[in-house]
């Protein structure tokens, strides 16, 4: 099992309740595919660094998780059609 952690920006434009919800469905995409969550860090509503879809600011989430190889790369293709997240980025943490 390697360690990831991933970075999650959500639109800063929709209800708290559909935020929550947006953040919930990535959390289950990760479990669904073997992973096992470890941690969640809510940074909260912060300016972006530029705008994206005409907007200057999301709220950034940082989730770490423990699994094997193959399930970041089928995280981020689900997050990809995701209609809330601005940008995800799925890294490898080091040991």
């Amino acid at each position: 099992m390697n360690k990831y952690e991933l970075a999650l920006v959500v639109s800063a434009k929709v209800d708290d309740e559909v935020r929550n919800a947006t953040v919930e469905k990535a959390k289950e995409v990760i479990t669904t595919f073997g992973g096992t969550i470890t941690n969640v860090d809510e940074w909260g509503k912060k300016k972006l660094a530029y705008e994206i879809q005409k907007m200057g600011e999301g709220f950034y989430y940082f989730i770490q998780f423990d699994s094997e190889s193959d399930t970041p790369g089928e995280i981020e293709q689900r997050l990809r059609i995701m209609d809330n997240v601005l940008r995800y980025l799925c890294v490898k943490q080091e040991a």
